[in-house]
């Protein structure tokens, strides 16, 4: 089994101190009354008892204690990966107490994070299911109209297959972003580290997301004129996708009429925070730490009437963490929401 024993020698030492005591009393009561008292007797007496007590009571323990202990080793098979096995089996109680404590504490937050985990996983799994079929359902239904015989009428067939299209789309982007966090989880994706202008990039994302800001007569905006270009160090795409996500994101529960604002301030000598305000729905408190799950949303219905994927949040917070930077979100409800992510500086 490989089970290390340490031995302890506290209990047997203390025990056959006081052996020794009682019957070196005894034989000093004795010798006393009966014989010529002598110290020296008592003294070499009280060692050999001393000495064989030890060596008696130390073996008794051991194998006492081992025996038990060696038993609920093989009988947990929990204990095979656990950090217990590899330690020495230890005679003294007071130790051995502390670390089954300690063992059992640990094994309960492993059972409760895995409880967890299982949980996540379930409803990961159910929401890669909802959001797959909804599009694999509209799909199937277009075509097999057309299939009972809608193909004949040419307008008819050329609405369909445009809708088909459209469904067929969205799944090629939900499988797209699926594989984008898998890189990013598993570490495959490689980042292009180079010095760019994070204003003229926000400003290239406002240019994109111009007539999809226009259908809600959402302004797009800096807070303030920047006159000079600020230089960070990232990867150019990917940023750009994190802005891409979080200012569509605006768009999509802000306010008709409303605006979204990005601001760019030094944080720190070495770091900058960009910040994405908007004056929209706002989020409620309690779902805030959930903002960042996969397919995670607010309103299950509302949200995928806007369309979207329900990864683009999970998305922007592996990039910016790949980044080795940080995300931030803060938001009230029925006021705004604002996300923020920091970059470091260009030398």
């Amino acid at each position: 089994m490989g089970i290390k024993f340490k031995k302890t020698y506290t209990f047997a030492a203390v025990s056959a101190a006081y052996v020794a005591l009682f019957c070196t009393a005894v034989l000093g009561v004795v010798l006393y009354a009966f014989f010529t008292f002598s110290i020296k007797i008592c003294l070499g007496f009280a060692f050999a008892v001393g000495a064989f007590s030890f060596f008696v009571i130390q073996h008794r323990v051991e194998h006492f204690i081992y025996r038990r202990i060696q038993k609920i080793y093989d009988d947990v098979s929990l204990l095979d990966a656990s950090t217990l096995r590899n330690q020495p089996i230890t005679t003294d109680m007071a130790t051995l107490t502390r670390e089954v404590q300690k063992f059992a504490t640990d094994k309960k937050l492993e059972i409760e994070m895995l409880k967890v985990r299982e949980e996540y996983r379930r409803e990961f799994l159910g929401n890669v299911s909802h959001e797959l079929k909804t599009p694999l359902f509209t799909v199937q239904g277009y075509l097999s109209t057309l299939l009972d015989g809608a193909m004949n009428d040419k307008t008819i067939r050329k609405k369909y297959l445009q809708r088909a299209e459209k469904g067929v789309e969205r799944l090629i982007y939900i499988v797209q972003d699926l594989d984008m966090i898998s890189k990013l989880e598993m570490g495959d994706l490689n980042l292009e580290i180079n010095r760019f202008d994070i204003v003229a990039l926000v400003q290239n994302v406002f240019d994109l997301l111009e007539m999809e800001a226009a259908k809600k007569d959402i302004m797009l905006l800096f807070d303030m004129k920047y006159p000079k270009p600020i230089y960070v160090m990232a990867d150019r795409e990917k940023i750009e996708q994190v802005l891409i996500n979080l200012i569509m994101n605006s768009i999509k529960y802000g306010k008709e009429k409303g605006s979204t604002e990005v601001s760019i301030e030094n944080l720190t000598a070495g770091k900058v925070i960009v910040r994405i305000n908007d004056n929209g729905e706002g989020i409620e408190a309690q779902y805030i730490p959930r903002l960042f799950e996969r397919f995670f949303r607010v309103d299950k219905s509302g949200a995928r009437s806007e369309g979207g994927s329900g990864l683009g949040l999970s998305i922007v917070k592996h990039i910016i963490e790949v980044h080795q930077e940080k995300i931030y979100v803060e938001s009230e409800f029925g006021k705004g929401s604002e996300f923020s992510f920091t970059l470091q500086k260009a030398k």
